[in-house]
């Protein structure tokens, strides 16, 4: 986990301080190590300022805590507990109280290995902390730039055939490193960049043992079997405790190691190892680690591969019973859907039922219907701001007559106000009767208004609803004076009395055939 005593923001270089012109500071005691880094600045005049450090300050003082005759033991004992709280730097200013650093002073810092800073009269320390802001600022808009770059190249590989390689390449080109993507079984499937050495690359082999997922080949306790001796000696989770973290972090002589879990349960772990670790590589890795996890899930490479094989067959004339198993069944069910808003879905909100549903076989129908195709093993449950209308459970020949069947089903949805309504699939009378003479007989009875599809579908809504008006004018969305016109239209172009329940029952027969 990240520290909590080290800042988000990124350190500034020592060295890149003392560049700074316009504050004049230099050193004058200490180590002069180029790899030195300030994390923030702290002005105190405590003689000892141990308590009020975190680790990683440029301290700074004038000296007001210095006792007139303070000699070395005084010295010692400050500089000590500076570096005992992890004090990146002292920085010292000359004037008002001092004309010059006490030699002491510098004496001590270097015994104690603590960089120490003379800093002139005209620079104050509010100066200084604002210049290290500054360059703090820098390095962040740096970073952000370099992490924004990288994800704009690792997208564009992305996007390329046999995308994991290229993905990889530009990976490793990013961190100046290696990059590998493990199989479940802990193989090197695809590698790019240049490799480390051979204990760090055996090294990051077990750390991938750590975040792939319990149960996949090669799981997490198999890898610390083999780990054994040279097993990763302090790596840090960088997720919360889970029985498998997410990603995880070592050093193997120099070489900085990261393996980070894919799609959760597939089992692939993408490593990583570089010899300097630079701001902004966690993020890249992670970047990276989120693109293979979509091109090696499932979804993508079997799922979505076999729907996109399924409509190239129907477009190019295959039957819809021979392209059916590619969508992971033979059996479906239709489920129209409509909001329960008057706002009209958009693709967003249609993918979300779809997922809701379990199914992403979605159709975005222009009537504000959304039109989902669900296995038919798939249990289907009211929607939270859906009306849903389901059919029966039918194979690929029978798959139109299923959608006239869920059609019907949400038009009395809508009309009783229930959140869903399912097709009945019991047998019916016009199982009895041969199909061909039914079409004929439906076909004959209907002629005089098969012509106006406003009649028929008005009709067969308010037969459905056992002639309600109202309920009619809902789930058509039309006046209700719209409904009774349209009515006695259908009884005077079919000469029928549509109060008489044998006339209503041969009507819905034949309805029920077209």
């Amino acid at each position: 986990m990240p520290d909590p005593t080290v800042p988000p923001t990124p350190p500034v270089l020592l060295d890149a301080l003392l560049a700074r012109a316009d504050l004049g500071l230099r050193r004058i005691g200490g180590p002069e190590d180029p790899g030195a880094v300030v994390h923030w600045v702290h002005t105190s005049e405590m003689a000892d300022p141990y308590p009020y450090l975190l680790g990683g300050e440029l301290l700074l003082s004038a000296g007001v805590h210095i006792p007139e005759g303070a000699g070395a033991g005084y010295f010692d004992a400050y500089v000590s507990r500076i570096v005992a709280a992890g004090g990146a730097a002292l920085g010292f200013g000359v004037a008002p109280v001092h004309d010059t650093v006490p030699g002491a002073l510098v004496e001590a810092c270097e015994m104690h290995g603590l960089p120490l800073l003379e800093v002139p009269p005209r620079t104050t320390f509010s100066g200084v902390a604002r210049a290290v802001w500054q360059l703090m600022a820098q390095a962040r808009l740096a970073e952000l730039r370099r992490v924004t770059e990288a994800q704009q190249s690792l997208a564009t590989a992305a996007a390329r055939p046999d995308p994991v390689r290229p993905v990889l390449h530009q990976l490793a080109q990013r961190i100046g490193g290696w990059a590998v993507l493990y199989a479940p079984d802990t193989t090197e499937t695809t590698t790019a960049g240049t490799p480390p050495p051979e204990d760090a690359r055996e090294a990051l082999t077990n750390l991938s043992a750590l975040v792939r997922p319990a149960g996949a080949a090669g799981s997490r306790a198999a890898g610390a079997a083999r780990a054994g001796a040279g097993a990763p000696h302090n790596a840090k989770l960088r997720s919360t405790p889970r029985p498998a973290p997410t990603s995880a972090s070592d050093t193997v002589n120099g070489t900085h190691l990261a393996a980070y879990a894919l799609a959760p349960g597939n089992g692939f772990v993408l490593g990583v190892a570089a010899r300097h670790r630079e701001p902004g590589d966690h993020a890249i890795a992670s970047l990276a680690a989120v693109l293979l996890s979509l091109l090696t899930g499932e979804q993508h490479s079997r799922t979505a591969t076999a729907r996109s094989s399924a409509l190239v067959r129907l477009l190019l004339g295959a039957d819809p019973e021979d392209v059916a198993p590619l969508l992971g069944g033979t059996r479906y069910r239709v489920v129209h859907a409509q909001p329960d808003t008057p706002t009209a879905p958009d693709a967003l909100a249609a993918s979300a039922l779809g997922t809701a549903l379990g199914s992403a076989l979605v159709d975005l129908a222009h009537d504000r219907t959304v039109r989902v195709l669900v296995p038919a093993d798939r249990p289907v449950d009211p929607a939270p701001g859906w009306t849903l209308g389901i059919s029966t459970a039918a194979a690929p020949p029978d798959w139109p007559a299923a959608d006239a069947q869920a059609a019907r089903a949400l038009a009395r949805a809508r009309a009783t106000r229930t959140p869903l309504v399912r097709h009945h699939d019991r047998p019916a009378l016009t199982d009895l009767v041969p199909p061909g003479d039914a079409d004929a007989h439906a076909r004959g009875l209907l002629a005089p208004i098969a012509a106006t599809p406003a009649l028929t579908d008005t009709l067969r809504t308010w037969l459905s609803l056992h002639g309600s008006w109202d309920r009619t004018a809902v789930a058509l969305s039309v006046h209700r004076n719209t409904v009774r016109q349209r009515i006695a239209r259908c009884a005077a172009l079919l000469e029928a009395d549509l109060d008489d329940p044998d006339v209503r029952m041969e009507l819905w027969f034949a309805l029920r055939r077209t």
